[in-house]
């Protein structure tokens, strides 16, 4: 899920754009905005867990995850075909992979609770298929499970230019839509179904998800075939879309709902939650890529800062929490709400320190080496997916 630059690498020579795509603006300064929004929110959630304030409302920020797959979705989708393949790869190698590996790495070394990982843990976190593998999930890392289907997403996506690029729009934005409301019964499937502690939770495998990614994919669709001024219109007011954002978590939060924190849904339960992902990440991410805003509180410079961070900001926001506790003296799941709020500020603002350094030292300079592009030519930082 990382956060902002250059180059919307689109898929696939033989793809060829359309007049309307070129025409699209190639970066969104609100989505940067929206993205650090994102990161910042499912820091809430994990730091709600990890307190025991039993907020079903904080707990159900984690929904902010489907928001980055939205954006990334989207993001890449309204720019396919405008790159060969293999530089679509190795842009997406270029902007991911020097900061997971920093952080797994680093994680490993220094973080006391990661000293007693397996080498099935050490090996599938370092390969980003941690959720293949039984208890692949590693301390400090516990998050990176939604990176790996992230990462599915970007291996997939030239299958589904190659699949989709050249179908007419109403049959692709169908076969997007169709395959989003399937994902819905992958909870039914028998195997994932059947899921017990000792094994691999397939649950959370890509399929899962494929409607949270078809949204963005599906508000490119929209882009592409133009917006009328009614829907611009009906976009416009941030205020109310946000409000549906709250009422989405709030309904997806109670216990009729389906199960809170960690404990492990049944299939129509997780279905539940991921079709209330769906509609959290629509009703957040279509009003502000659909009616963008040249000057919002979004594109504000504290806003852009943090989205540009925040990939590292997802990254070691895990790692730095699980310092928090014994730096502050607040033990775990102590259901106070000022130990909430104590572990929040700390957890934040090392993060954001953290994730800045990151970007600076590792991020933006491995992007630049693996693209073989030197400082003096890099261009004014573009909005990019993932």
């Amino acid at each position: 899920m990382s956060n902002q630059f250059q180059v919307d690498p689109g898929l696939g020579a033989s793809v060829q754009p359309q007049a309307s795509v070129k025409s699209v603006p190639q970066h969104l300064p609100e989505l940067d905005g929206l993205r650090a929004v994102a990161s910042l929110g499912i820091i809430v959630t994990h730091v709600s867990f990890q307190t025991g304030t039993g907020w079903g409302f904080a707990g159900r920020f984690d929904y902010f995850v489907a928001v980055f797959f939205a954006l990334s979705a989207f993001l890449l989708w309204r720019r396919r075909g405008l790159h060969t393949l293999s530089g679509y790869a190795r842009s997406r190698v270029a902007r991911l992979l020097p900061a997971y590996f920093a952080c797994v790495v680093a994680v490993m070394l220094l973080l006391p609770d990661a000293h007693s990982l397996t080498l099935t843990q050490l090996l599938s976190n370092l390969t980003s298929t941690q959720i293949y593998v039984v208890d692949g999930l590693a301390p400090g890392l516990t998050h990176l499970w939604s990176l790996c289907v992230e990462f599915f997403f970007y291996l997939a996506l030239p299958l589904l230019v190659w699949l989709l690029g050249t179908l007419p729009r109403r049959w692709r934005v169908a076969a997007i839509a169709l395959g989003a409301v399937i994902s819905w019964a992958w909870g039914f499937v028998p195997f994932v179904a059947d899921y017990s502690k000792d094994q691999v939770n397939s649950q959370i495998w890509p399929p899962a998800y494929a409607s949270w990614f078809a949204v963005g994919m599906l508000a490119a669709e929209c882009e592409e075939a133009g917006i009328s001024w009614r829907v611009q219109r009906a976009l416009r007011p941030r205020w109310a879309w946000w409000l549906a954002a709250a009422v989405v978590l709030w309904i997806s939060s109670r216990e009729w709902f389906g199960p809170q924190g960690l404990v492990h849904p049944g299939p129509g339960e997780f279905s539940r939650r991921i079709i209330a992902g769906a509609a959290f990440a629509a009703v957040v991410v279509v009003p502000v890529a659909l009616a963008p805003r040249d000057k919002s509180w979004l594109t504000s410079p504290l806003m852009q800062a943090l989205g540009a961070w925040s990939y590292s900001i997802f990254l070691w926001h895990v790692a730095i929490l699980g310092l928090a506790f014994p730096l502050t003296g607040v033990p775990l799941f102590s259901g106070k709400p000022l130990d909430f709020w104590v572990i929040l500020a700390v957890t934040v603002v090392a993060t954001v320190v953290v994730s800045a350094a990151s970007y600076t030292l590792i991020e933006r300079p491995g992007r630049d080496f693996l693209l073989g592009r030197r400082r003096k030519d890099r261009p004014r930082p573009r909005h990019t997916s993932s």
